[in-house]
């Protein structure tokens, strides 16, 4: 990524930091300031509305039950592209937020490896290579992104259909359907790792901040990084507080 990229992204988190505060109490740890929590929701707002508009001109049935939502039909159609557009913007700001810490590495193809064991809750603690992400949350990172760029493409071919052939505007609806489909999929899969399966994770992006027994749980080489503790120390210090 340029300079450019990271000295704009260096800016907005001071400047965010000036608005908002973020309150980090004893045996808590800032996990996302707040920049990235308004990004993060910006994102996840404007995706959910672009889904439900995109579904209700996509599904007769569906039509009749959202449209009502936004004053009709024709609004409807009108608003998509829009919040479409919106959530591409801020994506790309999140994109540059979060380039780093999303880099591919050895250690996320070993968390592949064992995804059948993180998701049927196998192991108490994660591996303790496991840093910021882990690699599901980078798989769907990308996944977004990829589907970003599909979206974006496919949508303006849509959009503006007297541009191309008929033909290449057919199959822009089926990859942006199919884009869509996906994004839906990850994004069911994302609330439910965010809330069921980690509990905890929910409030990172509410007030910024995680448990330490959280972040030993499950970033433990993150948290080693930020504290300089080791993660199975305290994981085995704690577990034999509660045996007693």
């Amino acid at each position: 990524m340029s300079s450019t990229a990271k000295d704009f992204d260096e800016r907005a988190r001071g400047e965010f930091a000036r608005i908002g505060t973020t309150r980090v109490y004893r045996g808590e740890l800032l996990r996302h300031p707040v920049y990235t929590r308004f990004l993060h929701w910006s994102v996840a707002i404007f995706f959910i509305l672009s889904l439900l508009t995109g579904f209700a001109i996509y599904s007769p049935w569906l039509f009749r039950w959202i449209t009502p939502l936004f004053g009709g039909g024709p609004r409807t159609r009108l608003l998509h592209p829009w919040f479409g557009l919106l959530f591409e913007v801020f994506f790309i700001f999140q994109f540059i937020n979060w380039f780093a810490p999303m880099a591919w590495t050895e250690a996320d193809r070993r968390w592949m490896r064992r995804i059948r064991e993180y998701a049927t809750n196998q192991e108490q603690v994660e591996p303790e290579d496991v840093g910021f992400f882990n690699a599901g949350q980078k798989l769907y990172f990308w996944t977004i992104g990829v589907s970003a760029i599909l979206f974006l493409i496919t949508g303006l071919l849509m959009w503006f259909d007297n541009l191309t052939g008929r033909w290449v505007v057919a199959i822009s609806y089926v990859v942006h359907d199919i884009a869509a489909l996906v994004m839906l999929a990850g994004f069911i899969i994302h609330v439910y790792e965010g809330t069921a399966h980690q509990p905890g994770t929910f409030r990172s992006m509410m007030d910024g901040t995680v448990t330490e027994r959280w972040a030993w749980t499950h970033h433990p080489g993150w948290y080693r990084n930020l504290t300089g503790r080791d993660p199975r120390e305290n994981y085995e210090r704690e577990k034999r507080q509660e045996e007693r």
